[in-house]
């Protein structure tokens, strides 16, 4: 299991940098093939009769084209600087960005893109991650504003005996063989303590056989999964939380909140995120 090719979105209208930065690092180190992506859906224009002026259109456009080039030069000067194969695609979409980068996704094994995506209240303009994670069928790794590297110090494996968790911890083998330190832990409930150990000791067997060495650990849940998991990454300064999502509904997570729910936000550190 390699990540021989990173699709990486990049968001019009503002620096890039830190994410570009973050990208080169992880391309040199897993010698990969990056693809830029910047895209965007035009504006819906409401004038009174219904009526829209072509010259309202015409200048979205040409103002959309106008940031479509400053991050293609963005992207080639940062990547094409660290000797790593790329390629850029961008383009006009009437599908929402994340439907477009999800389909673009079938050429990548790792998505990577910000924690903040755009104007949240211009949808034409802003990314739905959580849409993106559920229907792209590859991880998607998640960069919070100010993180300009993925450390490769711990990383945490935030387990639950899902099909949406098996998948994340299988995606994130190549990011995991980086790691010094990679340690499985499960919140469970105080009865389920015992069949929680005997769980994430079968996910670190099964790391030990890919060459990845990992702790099990269980703790019992006292508040939420997403805090006590939180309150374990800031403690062990994990660089990296590999976790499945949605193994509830997304409407249940908005609704009640949830782990997806929580590592989708901006945060501390990165998370990978699978479904």
């Amino acid at each position: 299991m390699n990540a021989s090719t990173l699709i990486l979105h990049l968001e019009l209208g503002r620096s890039n940098a830190r994410l570009l930065k973050l990208t080169g690092d992880l391309a040199e180190r897993l010698q990969a093939t990056v693809i830029g992506i910047a895209g965007f859906q035009p504006a819906p224009v409401v004038y009174g009769d219904g009526y829209v002026p072509g010259e309202l259109i015409e200048q979205d456009r040409l103002a959309m084209e106008r940031s479509l080039g400053a991050a293609e030069s963005e992207f080639r000067g940062a990547v094409h600087a660290r000797g790593v194969a790329l390629e850029w695609r961008s383009s006009l979409t009437c599908a929402s960005l994340s439907d477009h980068l999800a389909r673009e996704a079938r050429a990548a094994d790792l998505l990577i893109t910000s924690a903040a995506t755009g104007d949240a209240f211009d949808a034409s303009r802003s990314l739905d991650i959580g849409d993106l994670v559920m229907h792209a069928g590859r991880p998607v790794l998640i960069v919070p504003l100010g993180v300009a590297r993925l450390g490769h110090e711990r990383m945490l494996i935030a387990w639950k005996d899902t099909r949406e968790a098996r998948r994340a911890v299988a995606d994130a083998l190549p990011l995991l063989r980086l790691a010094r330190e990679v340690c499985v832990v499960e919140i469970a409930a105080e009865a389920d303590l015992a069949e929680a150990r005997v769980r994430v000791g079968d996910v670190a067997r099964w790391l030990h056989r890919h060459g990845i060495e990992a702790i099990a650990e269980v703790s019992a849940s006292a508040d939420s999964d997403a805090t006590a998991l939180l309150a374990w990454a800031r403690a062990g300064c994990a660089d990296l939380i590999v976790a499945g999502a949605y193994g509830h509904s997304r409407l249940r997570e908005w609704a009640l909140g949830g782990v997806t729910h929580e590592l989708i936000k901006p945060a501390d550190c990165c998370s990978l995120l699978s479904h």
